[in-house]
This record gives C-alpha cells, sequence and structure tokens, in this order.
C-alpha cells in the first residue's frame, strides 16, 4: 500500500491497516526513524481505572511519580 503526503507533511495511514492495529481517532503513534525507514509504532493507553479507585486520582500520581523515576 502506498499514501502521498500532503502539503503539511501528513500522510493517512490506510483503513485496512488501522483496522488491523486498532488504530482509533484519538491514538499516538510514535515515529521512529531506523536507517533510511520512517517506522510508526502504535501507542497504547493504559486501561482506566474502574470500581472504587476510578475518581481517587491515584493512577495519575502513580504516573506522576513513575515520570520521576531515572530511567
Amino acid at each position: 500500500m502506498t499514501s502521498r503526503v500532503g502539503t503539511k507533511g501528513q500522510v493517512v495511514i490506510p483503513k485496512a491497516i488501522r483496522d488491523r492495529v486498532q488504530l482509533r481517532p484519538g491514538d499516538e503513534v510514535e515515529v521512529e526513524l531506523r536507517d533510511d525507514e520512517i517506522v510508526l509504532v502504535a501507542r497504547r493507553r493504559p486501561a482506566r481505572l474502574g470500581g472504587r479507585f476510578a475518581l481517587s486520582g491515584m493512577a495519575a500520581r502513580l504516573l506522576e511519580d513513575r515520570a520521576r523515576e531515572p530511567r
């Protein structure tokens, strides 16, 4: 499959590929350069918390703490 680069540098990912990797509007893709190839990697969102912790803010605090950890 091929796509064209538009005047703003945008490329449309063909529907068959979007469906296969379950990309939806608003999903993020990471753009990587590997030698002379441009590679798109789907970024998966973590599942939302449910139950009694859904509105506690605990997940956001955990993610903030984790972002501050050295890698």
